[in-house]
C-alpha cells in the first residue's frame, strides 16, 4: 500500500450555514489540494466531507495518516464513539440518533478499502498544512 498524507479541515459561516471544506494530499514528491462547499450546512459536517472527499480522491488501497483539527472526527474513531452508535442501531449515548450518520457510514465504508489513522492537530496555530486546509475551506465559502 502506498503511504499518502492526508490533511483537512471544515469551515462554516454561521453555523449552520454557507460552509466548505478543504483538504490537501501528499504522497511521495506529489501534492494535491482540494476544496469544496455547500450552501446549507454545520462546521461538523463539513470537517467529515473533507476527509471523506479526500479518501475518495485515492485511486488504489492506501496507507493514510490523515491529519484533521476536528476533535469530533479523530475522538470518534481514537476512541471508538461509532462503534457503539453502530451496535445501539445509530444512536448516541443520550439514545438520540447520531448527527450526520450518512457521512459517517460513507467515511467507514471508505475505511474498509484503506487504512486510516486519524490524527489530531491544532487549529489555527503553527501547522502550515493545516492552515492551508483552512485557507482552502473558507475560501470555498466564500466563492459560493
Amino acid at each position: 500500500m502506498k503511504d499518502v498524507i492526508i490533511y483537512t479541515d471544515g469551515a462554516c459561516s454561521g453555523n449552520p450555514g454557507p460552509g466548505g471544506w478543504g483538504a490537501v494530499m501528499l504522497y511521495g514528491k506529489h501534492r494535491k489540494e482540494m476544496c469544496g462547499s455547500e450552501e446549507n450546512t454545520t462546521n461538523n459536517r463539513m470537517e467529515l466531507k473533507a476527509a471523506v472527499e479526500a479518501l475518495k480522491a485515492l485511486k488504489e488501497p492506501c496507507k493514510v495518516l490523515l491529519h484533521s483539527d476536528s476533535a469530533y472526527m479523530v475522538n470518534c474513531f481514537q476512541q471508538g464513539w461509532y462503534k457503539g452508535w453502530i451496535k445501539n442501531g445509530w444512536k448516541n449515548s443520550k439514545k438520540q440518533p447520531v448527527e450526520n450518520q450518512d457521512l459517517w457510514k460513507e467515511l467507514l465504508a471508505l475505511m474498509e478499502t484503506h487504512d486510516v489513522q486519524y490524527i489530531k492537530v491544532k487549529g489555527h496555530a503553527d501547522n502550515e498544512l493545516n492552515n492551508r486546509c483552512d485557507e482552502l475551506a473558507t475560501g470555498a465559502i466564500v466563492r459560493r
